[in-house]
């Protein structure tokens, strides 16, 4: 049972921000001190990427745990309150991340998905896959 009012609850998902989070800003970061030029959020590539190289056609998708579904079988059943809305949510988002994988990989693009997660405690070894996805690409 949720232990907020609905508006309580409201004003907590309006916080929830889409772009420029702590996990996009460590890696855009790391990036931009190694002297790597990107794009953040772009419209005009499909699935708007969270950092892209449009010349080496890299797209990179940072993403939290609990609205991409990070080990789903498993963490479904965590969620208590308003199930069916949230596991239907976080299902199509899971879904969506797959279909636009598909469609910039069909385009030619490479695209890079990190977890929030690894991000914060891997910093590095998310900027070397990277570097080498654009070094592999020139």
């Amino acid at each position: 049972m949720d232990t907020r009012t609905s508006e309580q609850r409201h004003k907590n998902m309006q916080a929830v921000k889409n772009k420029n989070s702590k996990i996009e800003c460590v890696l855009r970061k790391i990036l931009w001190m190694n002297g790597f030029r990107y794009r953040k959020n772009c419209s005009k590539i499909y699935g708007k990427p969270d950092i892209a190289f449009i010349k080496e056609k890299v797209a990179i998708f940072c993403d939290s745990e609990f609205w991409h579904g990070y080990n789903w079988e498993n963490s479904k059943n965590q969620i208590h309150s308003n199930r069916d809305f949230w596991l239907k949510k976080i299902e199509r988002n899971i879904a969506r991340d797959v279909e636009v994988t598909e469609k910039l990989q069909k385009d030619g693009w490479i695209v890079l998905r990190f977890w929030g997660k690894d991000i914060l405690k891997n910093t590095q070894d998310c900027y070397d896959k990277i570097v080498a996805v654009i070094e592999s690409k020139k």
